[in-house]
């Protein structure tokens, strides 16, 4: 029975080539392990160089930009960004201190992130909050929060698309060091998670707080745009499962249906 063998040979080449083809290009978009940083501006643009000093006055800036601002310790500074469905935002913060000779003792930083709906965002890595010594020079804070998904139910507290407010503030110091200048750097980036975190729904609009129109909720947008919301990987994975699972079907109707009848069996027989 030479045809089974042959026949097996083919079609487990056959599946093997399609499970590269179609599993291949879709490893790398809700890979944790392959994702690279998408930042959403280009290297050639500036980011604010003053900070707002509340939620309605935060500086905006686009992910891969880097924000700078000057201020008195003492002061809350606050920033805003986009972050689209898929995305796992990073905020990196830097604060430069006063001279060591000019403190009075140690002081205590921190960074505090919110959505559109200003509703605080866990930190699933990172330092959001550090003590900084008397000689120490500069503060590095950072904060990686939950993969923004594309809906989520009401109740919950699931990061959504739309703005991240990024608030710095230092949180403890001697009473004489109030009011004495330091500057700060922040940035942010993302991994693409792609399809592992998409959900079958979409919010109407992205969470955008003060735009009114469309062309406000644009304006706050992501450098490419904010994505539809029906488009994931999860497409390539349901169709790259029932290909091979249509393989897998014909493979083993190949091993179960035997040869035929046998030549020497009269047709009558």
């Amino acid at each position: 029975m030479p045809i089974v063998p042959r026949t097996l040979g083919r079609l487990t080449a056959g599946l093997a080539l399609a499970g590269a083809a179609l599993l291949g290009p879709a490893a790398p978009i809700g890979s944790a392990d392959s994702a690279t940083p998408t930042p959403s501006a280009s290297a050639t643009d500036a980011g604010p160089t003053e900070a707002g000093t509340s939620f309605r006055t935060a500086a905006f800036f686009r992910q891969g930009q880097e924000a700078t601002a000057q201020a008195s310790t003492g002061d809350y500074l606050y920033w805003v960004f986009p972050a689209d469905t898929g995305q796992r935002p990073t905020v990196d913060a830097t604060v430069t201190l006063p001279e060591a000779a000019l403190r009075h003792g140690s002081s205590a930083w921190r960074i505090d992130v919110y959505d559109g709906l200003r509703r605080r965002q866990p930190c699933m890595y990172g330092m959001q909050s550090r003590l900084a010594a008397k000689e120490t020079a500069t503060v590095r804070l950072t904060c990686v929060l939950r993969p923004v998904r594309a809906a989520a139910d009401t109740w919950s507290n699931e990061a959504l698309p739309g703005s991240y407010f990024v608030r710095l503030t230092v949180t403890g110091l001697p009473e004489e060091d109030l009011g004495q200048p330091f500057s700060a750097r922040l940035a942010a980036t993302s991994l693409d998670k792609g399809g592992a975190y998409a959900t079958d729904g979409a919010l109407a609009v992205p969470l955008v707080p003060g735009a009114s129109t469309p062309e406000t909720v644009e304006a706050r947008a992501p450098e490419d745009g904010w994505s539809s919301g029906w488009w994931s990987d999860r497409w390539i994975w349901t169709a790259a499962g029932g290909v091979l699972a249509a393989l897998a079907g014909i493979g083993g109707y190949v091993l179960t249906r035997g040869s035929g009848r046998p030549g020497h069996v009269p047709p009558t027989a």
